[in-house]
């Protein structure tokens, strides 16, 4: 095989329910602290869930002028606020404007926005489209770091965020950009989606115990939990990050992403789309099942998912034969921004030598041949591999090795 374009992880900024900043947000992660809390930045009274993962002591102000954050909704906001802190993470754009490239991923988009006018009773003012459209995000990211390539927007549900950084390696290794910005964001916890994500069977129940919520792959799971948050990851390559001395996270080796073409919303059970993604992802990193050390799942919680997901890595690693965890039983299920959130743990999972736990996992579902890690261990030699599966049958699959 040919040389090919290496491409490494330069940069990362988180904001999640599990912390504003990189140090915190693993410190939470490692100690297996859930952060899914009843809901207290509206009355959800009413609603049949009134329990989310929602972003703590979220300021933007040291980002945006207040003039700006009148004209971005909450997941723009998130997002700028993410991307800013990769960037600055990366140390700063170091290339033409023509040469940067900003990659995000949104299922919903604008929902404070849209959820405002809808049920406020009032007319949509002249902000509502900028500030709601899904490529809001890119557009600003874009303007406040004078990214003048491309500029591009994936909405593919729960695998937006994984499509992201795939999507931002391809720009790199094609030549289109020297520098990519690529992540998710979601702003998602109101009424209409909570009642919505409800209503279609997909959210846990346990509201008398939301800690306790979110459970992946544990035999009485019965929902995810939902959340909002925002990850980006700063990409170059390889070559470019050891010339300017740049820290290097992790290289981004591996992306594959295919289609159930099954369901609207359930996953295909027999994990076809699922299993070709993984191989697809790791044959694109030259990889084999057995040079995989960790598997970070998409790991949801609900019935349906956990279940084809492990029967997927049972068959593509062997039964048991690698360690498994979900970032989702801590952090909730963010859509559109969890590939990205989950990308950032896979990579920091390889710069720090550690596997965080699963929680909640008190009876391992008898379905689910898997190593689920339940307290925090020591990453073995190899790569990470992280996987999203969305509704509408979208999977993406990524692989991390180390730097």
């Amino acid at each position: 095989m040919g040389a090919r374009v290496r491409v490494a992880v330069t940069g990362l900024g988180v904001r999640t329910a599990a912390g504003n900043d990189l140090a915190g947000f693993w410190r939470t992660l490692v100690e297996g602290r859930s952060t899914a809390r009843t809901i207290t930045s509206f009355d959800a009274g009413e609603l049949p869930v009134g329990f989310a993962c929602q972003v703590p002591a979220f300021d933007p102000a040291p980002y945006v002028t207040g003039k700006e954050a009148r004209r971005m909704d909450r997941a723009t906001l998130l997002a700028v606020c993410a991307a800013a802190d990769a960037l600055a993470d990366a140390g700063g754009p170091h290339v033409p404007p023509e040469r940067r490239a900003v990659v995000t991923g949104t299922a919903l988009g604008g929902t404070e926005t849209s959820e405002a006018a809808l049920l406020g009773g009032g007319q949509p003012g002249a902000l509502y489209v900028p500030r709601t459209m899904p490529n809001a995000s890119a557009a600003f990211v874009s303007m406040r770091h004078d990214i003048l390539g491309p500029s591009l927007t994936v909405s593919t549900a729960c695998a937006s965020g994984g499509h992201t950084v795939g999507e931002g390696l391809r720009l790199l290794r094609d030549g289109s950009a020297d520098l990519v910005v690529a992540g998710g964001t979601e702003a998602c916890v109101s009424p209409t989606i909570l009642l919505a994500f409800h209503r279609c069977g997909a959210l846990s129940q346990r509201g008398h115990e939301p800690e306790h919520a979110s459970r992946p792959f544990d035999a009485s799971r019965d929902g995810f939990v939902l959340a909002e948050g925002a990850a980006f990851v700063v990409l170059e390559r390889l070559d470019d990050a050891v010339r300017r001395g740049a820290r290097v996270y992790a290289e981004l080796a591996g992306y594959g992403r295919t289609s159930d073409a099954h369901h609207l919303t359930s996953p295909d059970p027999k994990g076809d789309g699922a299993e070709r993604c993984l191989r697809q992802a790791l044959a694109d990193a030259r990889l084999t099942p057995g040079d995989v050390a960790h598997v970070n799942a998409h790991g949801s919680g609900t019935v349906l998912n956990d279940v084809t997901e492990a029967r997927v890595i049972a068959r593509v690693f062997g039964p048991g034969q690698v360690p498994v965890t979900s970032t989702k039983s801590i952090v909730g299920h963010a859509i559109g921004a969890a590939g990205a959130i989950e990308a950032v743990v896979s990579v920091l999972t390889l710069h720090e030598r550690l596997i965080h736990p699963t929680i909640n996992l008190d009876v391992l579902d008898p379905e689910c041949e898997v190593d689920v890690v339940r307290s925090p261990r020591p990453l073995g030699a190899g790569a990470v591999v992280s996987t999203s599966f969305a509704f509408g049958g979208h999977n993406a699959g990524l692989v991390f090795t180390p730097s």
